[in-house]
């Protein structure tokens, strides 16, 4: 059979993490329209009778502003440089800028086959798509070329087929019937922040961090204390919103997902709590799961 692994390169917003998710056929990844939701090296796992693939999805890569984005970076370059394959996935709906010029040398470097994704054709007409995938093979020698709509599309079968061409013959990696290798309260957390993302603006939702402080399993149910990190009181107030308003509604858009994940009825209580600058201190960046590791740190 064949097994491999995959990695998923691009900048942020490129539409990554929800091709993770279509070719799996689970919710792996979070995804949200901010840039820079995965903060994380995120394994999808996809498993069949003749092969297995387990496609990591890596932060997006960009200029970094805090410590915490330096690690993630950091990590997407040391993800790429551990596999047989990489995906460049590029959002074609939107000029090529010089981010995508930093991360087509980061690929280039890591001396792999690289398949061009070319994302997000549904926002694009024929020619334009004909136009860009013309604009890419001038700038690289890609072994393949995708055109594709991770968002809408119905089949993926001609990636997969192609993809196994280039893939190593091998075992099983992963047992057969998990689809991410994830912690069980890591994907909680990442659900939580994902409805955090999607219901804040502005800094607050980059500012945010989720840590699962309880989980207990009791008569058929699951009762799970989470906390939500913020850097600054106003955060606080507007994360909390009126009357608690804000957190009712980030728990009752999370708590469905968390109960399709967990196969049970779950109890969710969340918090909120200030921790000023944490994402500039390497010891809070682990403890939350961001980041990959970070070797020696000092607070």
């Amino acid at each position: 059979m064949k097994s491999g692994f995959v990695a998923l390169a691009g900048r942020p917003n490129a539409g990554k993490s929800t091709l993770v998710n279509a070719l799996v056929h689970e919710k792996v990844a979070i995804v949200s329209s901010k840039p820079q939701t995965t903060r994380s090296e995120i394994r999808g796992i996809l498993t069949k009778e003749d092969y297995q693939i387990i496609f990591t999805d890596t932060p997006g890569i960009h200029k970094p502003k805090y410590r915490l984005e330096t690690r993630m970076n950091k990590q997407a370059a040391d993800v790429i440089q551990g596999v047989d394959l990489i995906y460049l996935v590029v959002d074609g709906s939107v000029p090529y800028k010089k981010g995508d010029e930093y991360v087509l040398n980061m690929v280039k470097n890591a001396h792999l086959p690289v398949f061009l994704i070319l994302n997000k054709i549904d926002k694009m007409e024929k020619d334009r798509v004909i136009a860009n995938l013309q604009s890419w093979q001038k700038r690289f020698a890609f072994a393949e070329y995708f055109p594709l709509s991770a968002k809408f599309g119905k089949s993926f079968d001609d990636l997969i087929r192609t993809t196994l061409k280039y893939l190593p013959e091998g075992d099983l990696l992963y047992p057969a019937e998990i689809t991410s290798d994830d912690a069980e309260d890591f994907r909680i957390a990442e659900l939580i922040r994902e409805k955090v993302l999607q219901c804040t603006e502005e800094e607050v939702p980059h500012a945010a961090a989720v840590k699962i402080e309880n989980k207990e399993f009791r008569r058929g149910a699951c009762y799970i204390q989470a906390l939500i990190l913020v850097e600054k009181s106003s955060q606080k107030g507007i994360m909390i919103g009126k009357q608690g308003s804000m957190l009712k509604k980030i728990g009752s858009l999370a708590r469905p997902e968390i109960e399709q994940l967990l196969g049970r009825k779950v109890y969710l209580e969340l918090y909120v709590r200030v921790e000023e600058e944490w994402r500039s201190r390497d010891a809070r960046i682990t403890e939350y799961g961001y980041g990959g590791s970070s070797g020696e740190f000092e607070e």
